[in-house]
């Protein structure tokens, strides 16, 4: 059993190395029995302390979220690997899913909707290098994946997650014994003690299939996902009081009197701002109800054309790509040129000095959009609408103005054929939000165009 054999805390004589070995629950300490009877004298029970500031920290859940960009309507689905062969970062061969995962991660799953990121073990990090993790993965931060801090910012991101995409790693555990859905797309049950807490929540918990649609397999996992009640029990016998019971053992162990004042934890920090910025090529769908309402849906990189929940394809759609994109050729056939920055960066001039010089150089792009806040941003079209998009409700602007090109273009051409309104309503998933256009320009033809 590992960590728990007789060559693991065992000395040359026999004798246990530690004087005291912390476990969090007794069923820990049974196992020690089986495994090593000569260190049962050394066990302590003391509680969980990192489960124990998880659950001190579950009600800054929304900060963690928004910390991670995440969002209103938005589901987190965070990725975790343990550090093993088997793992689902490991390398296992022809059966390592990972390869087909991450691009599916970012190009099926609607950008709007979903925000992925993920938890890596700190010896992934150490064994490969940080350059090498980042290489392996810049696809899929292009494309949206955030890549979360494997020391101080794992536990936040699995208090503010939705749905864990995992394996038989301890980061899974907690995450179901916060009753957090979890999927699992990677096990080793010869890694595991047949007998531990862990192995039994492997064997029962819901499976990926790395071959099958991933939104209706979350779908499913959140619609039927019931919180077990092993993971609660077995994490700790003593939550909330690991930071007490700890400070008694190790004052008792150097032999002075123990402080008067509370033994506590320290909290888990709020980690900082780390919004999305995509610059893989986006395929926009667009489709306007009879109300009037433009639903939008955008997809980072999909090998396919997507479909709509429904399994029909969208209405309409389009093309937009961020002006960083690593494949310059996409700008080419760019229908939106993106950027997002401060609107008094002198670096671009200014937003409109920007959008005019990239629809005079990107002869295909029909509107140009600068980003200037989460509420925020300038457009150009290239019939000669200059206007600001102001959200009532923070979230990515860029996709407002997908929303305003699908209205303008209701008929063939690319020249503006449908007055500017003056408001939209736009949805992505279950979020509404409503938009106010104020048009600072309006025309039509060639002597309306950039740099006429």
């Amino acid at each position: 059993m590992f960590g728990l054999g007789p060559e693991w805390i065992l000395g040359p004589g026999g004798t246990p190395i530690a004087d005291a070995m912390v476990f969090s629950h007794p069923e820990q300490i049974d196992r020690l029995a089986g495994s090593c009877p000569e260190a049962l004298p050394t066990a302590v029970l003391a509680g969980d302390p990192c489960f124990d500031r998880i659950l001190a920290a579950r009600h800054h859940r929304d900060r963690y979220r928004r910390a991670l960009g995440v969002r209103p309507g938005q589901r987190l689905v965070l990725l975790n690997s343990t550090w093993n062969p088997t793992s689902l970062f490991g390398d296992s061969g022809p059966d390592d899913v990972l390869p087909l995962l991450l691009p599916r991660l970012t190009s099926e799953l609607p950008v709007d909707e979903y925000r992925v990121a993920a938890v890596l073990h700190p010896n992934i990090w150490h064994g490969h290098g940080p350059g090498q993790i980042r290489l392996w993965l810049d696809r899929a931060r292009r494309a949206g994946l955030a890549l979360v801090d494997p020391l101080d910012g794992w536990r936040q991101a699995l208090i503010a997650a939705d749905v864990v995409l995992g394996d038989f790693g301890s980061v899974s555990y907690y995450a179901a014994a916060c009753g957090t859905p979890v999927l699992l797309g990677a096990d080793d049950p010869e890694a595991l003690g047949t007998e531990s807490p862990v192995a039994a929540f492997v064997r029962s918990a819901p499976r990926l299939d790395p071959y099958r649609a991933l939104p209706a397999q979350l779908d499913r996992l959140l619609a039927e996902h019931r919180p077990l009640d092993g993971p609660a029990e077995l994490t700790s016998s003593a939550p909330g009081q690991s930071a007490a019971l700890l400070r008694s053992l190790f004052y008792d162990m150097i032999g002075i009197t123990e402080p008067a004042a509370p033994a506590v934890l320290d909290p888990l920090p709020l980690p900082p701002y780390e919004p999305p910025l995509r610059t893989a090529p986006l395929r926009v769908l667009t489709r306007i109800a009879a109300d009037g309402t433009i639903a939008v849906r955008r997809f980072a990189e999909p090998r396919y054309e997507p479909d709509d929940a429904e399994g029909e394809v969208e209405d309409e759609g389009h093309l937009a790509v961020h002006e960083d994109t690593l494949d310059p050729g996409a700008l080419e056939s760019a229908d939106i040129v993106l950027r997002y920055g401060e609107a008094d960066d002198p670096r671009f001039g200014s937003p409109r000095l920007w959008a005019a010089e990239v629809l005079d150089r990107y002869r295909s792009a029909s509107l140009a959009a600068y980003v200037t806040g989460p509420r925020e941003c300038e457009v150009l079209h290239r019939g000669g609408l200059r206007c600001r998009l102001t959200s009532d409700t923070a979230g990515d602007p860029a996709v407002h103005a997908s929303a305003l090109l699908a209205r303008l273009h209701t008929g063939p051409g690319p020249a503006v054929v449908a007055p500017a309104p003056t408001t939209l309503t736009v949805r992505t998933g279950t979020h509404l939000a409503r938009v106010r256009v104020t048009v600072d320009r309006e025309g039509t033809g060639r002597e309306a165009r950039p740099g006429r």
